[in-house]
């Protein structure tokens, strides 16, 4: 039994992507489309007399369950590259995730890194920093983070910077992936280390705050070199499900 058990845990819920009333460049659009290539989103532009410009709309049954500016998506993922946050040029608390990437919960997705997609990959390190952010403004809680080799926590300036804040939180911070380093003496910050299939093929964040707050997770699974499987949730029994598999065998 393995982290695989949960790819079959989500069911596609069918959501789409509408740009309305695009007035960027053509080259925006065509970002947006790089981004979702791969993935079960389709997109479609629709201009809508007296309507807002550059809105992207997250389209589930007919119903508009989200939607953000076309702006905060250049912003945060169209424009930018994976050197912002391994360089940690961009702060933790400046991290921001548009409402319609939010709304993409459930919807899985397969991901390619670098060379052959330049925006794709970004997508799950930027809901990895967005999880974190979560648990620090939160102050409380329980958050776990896979990096098949431990040694990214030191050998990224960003990552370095991310968990050293986190240290200094009260947030109970557990660190999973093959050996390769080791916290600080007056870190309480916990390692997990070991060589089976969920150490050296996973990358996941779980956030599992105190009660009546939202639970949150990211699940991916590594299915080649570096294509990746997965999903992420808001669901509390899928996200307690994973955190109790975690927690229990690894």
């Amino acid at each position: 039994m393995t982290l695989r058990r949960f790819l079959d845990r989500v069911e596609d819920p069918n959501r789409s992507l509408v740009v309305l009333n695009r007035r960027a460049p053509d080259p925006i659009q065509r970002m947006l489309g790089n981004l979702f290539e791969n993935q079960p989103i389709s997109i479609e532009e629709v201009d809508v007399p007296d309507g807002d410009e550059d809105v992207v709309l997250v389209v589930e049954d007919g119903s508009i369950v989200a939607q953000s500016p076309l702006e905060e998506l250049q912003d945060s993922i169209l424009l930018i590259n994976s050197d912002l946050f391994v360089t940690g040029a961009r702060e933790l608390e400046e991290v921001e995730l548009p409402s319609v990437i939010r709304r993409l919960d459930d919807v899985p997705f397969f991901l390619r890194g670098y060379p052959q997609s330049h925006s794709e990959k970004l997508l799950l390190i930027l809901l990895s920093r967005y999880i974190e952010r979560r648990a620090w403004e939160r102050r409380a809680g329980t958050l776990r983070a896979s990096f098949q080799d431990l040694s990214r926590i030191e050998d990224e300036m960003g990552t370095n910077r991310v968990y050293r804040t986190l240290d200094d939180s009260p947030v109970d911070v557990h660190v999973y992936g093959t050996p390769g380093w080791e916290p600080p003496r007056d870190s309480t910050i916990t390692i997990h280390a070991g060589y089976e299939e969920d150490f050296l093929d996973s990358w996941f964040v779980v956030y599992t705050p105190p009660e009546g707050d939202e639970h949150v997770a990211l699940l991916a699974l590594e299915e080649s070199p570096n294509q990746w499987a997965g999903f992420w949730t808001y669901r509390r029994p899928l996200v307690a499900d994973i955190n109790e598999y975690i927690m229990r065998r690894l």
